[in-house]
C-alpha cells in the first residue's frame, strides 16, 4: 500500500500561529496565540511530526523563534521539522540543540553549494533541502527574490550532495486552498527518485491528498486547511493511507 506522512504546518510571526496567502508578508491571517498548545493538539489528533515555519526569521536571515521551537520540542513526543532563517552551520546547531529533529535549510541551500554539501555530509538525515518555486524557479529570501535557477535543477545538485528529503512548495498554491500543483510534484518526485520528496501547498481536502499519494511524493505539509476546518487531521491521515474519506 502506498502511504504518506502527513506533516500540519505551523508558521510562526511574532510567536502567534499565523498563515500567510502566497507567502505575502502584508496578507497575514492569525489562527492562535500559543503554538505550543496548537502542536499539542496536532499530537493528539495522530500526526507523525509536526512542521514549523519561522517566518520572521525566513524574512530577517536569523531564527527568530526558537524559544517557542523549543518548548514545542520539549512538549511533544513527535518529532518536529523547522524552517526559516536557518543560513549557517551555527544556525543549524541551535536548532537541534533545541530539540528539532530535522532542519530545513531554503535560501542559503540555494546560494552556497558548498554550506549545503558541508552540512549535509555532517548531518545527514537532519537536513531537509527547502525548495520554493515561483513559476518553476527557486524563490529566496522569504519568498522575496527569485533566483535563475530551476527547482527540478536544483533538487538534482541537492540530491547529488546527498540530500534524502526535500520539501517542495509552489508558491502559487500556498494558501489559496485551490489544490496542489501535481504536475509540479509529480516532475519532482520523478527527478529525484532516491529522495523523499514532501509537497507544500494548496493541499485543501483529502481528495487532493488522494491525489498527491500518485505523485510519488512522500509525504505533504497542510496548514491552512486544517485551521479553516476545510480538512480534518482525521481525514488527512485516512487518506494519506489510501483510504477512502467521505
Amino acid at each position: 500500500m502506498i502511504t504518506m506522512i502527513i506533516y500540519p504546518a505551523i508558521d510562526m510571526i511574532g510567536g502567534k500561529c499565523v498563515r500567510l496567502t502566497q507567502g505575502r508578508y502584508d496578507d497575514v491571517t492569525v489562527y492562535g496565540d500559543d503554538p505550543v498548545a496548537v502542536a499539542k493538539g496536532w499530537q493528539e489528533q495522530g500526526a507523525q511530526w509536526v512542521h514549523l515555519v519561522d517566518l520572521d526569521g525566513a524574512k530577517s536571515g536569523k531564527s527568530e523563534n526558537l524559544a517557542v521551537v523549543e518548548k514545542i520540542a520539549a512538549t511533544l513526543s513527535v518529532p518536529v521539522q523547522l524552517g526559516g532563517g536557518i543560513r549557517d552551520m551555527a544556525a543549524v546547531e541551535r536548532c537541534l540543540s533545541c530539540g528539532v529533529s530535522r532542519v530545513i535549510l531554503g535560501t542559503k541551500a540555494v546560494q552556497d553549494r558548498t554550506f549545503l554539501a558541508k552540512v549535509l555530509e555532517k548531518y545527514g538525515d537532519k537536513i531537509a533541502v527547502g525548495i520554493d518555486a515561483k513559476d518553476g524557479y527557486c524563490a529566496t529570501d522569504g519568498w522575496e527574490k527569485v533566483s535563475a535557477l530551476t527547482a527540478v535543477e536544483f533538487a538534482k545538485d541537492a540530491a547529488s550532495l546527498g540530500a534524502r528529503t526535500i520539501i517542495y512548495t509552489d508558491i502559487a498554491t500556498d494558501g489559496m486552498l485551490s489544490g496542489p500543483n501535481l504536475s509540479a510534484m509529480r516532475e519532482m518526485a520523478a527527478a529525484v527518485p532516491q529522495v523523499g520528496v514532501i509537497a507544500s501547498g494548496g493541499v485543501s481536502s483529502a481528495k487532493d491528498i488522494t491525489a498527491l499519494l500518485d505523485t510519488g511524493v512522500a509525504g505533504a505539509i497542510t496548514g491552512r486547511a486544517l485551521y479553516t476546518g476545510n480538512l480534518t487531521l482525521a481525514d488527512a491521515l485516512k487518506a494519506a493511507l489510501g483510504g477512502a474519506v467521505c
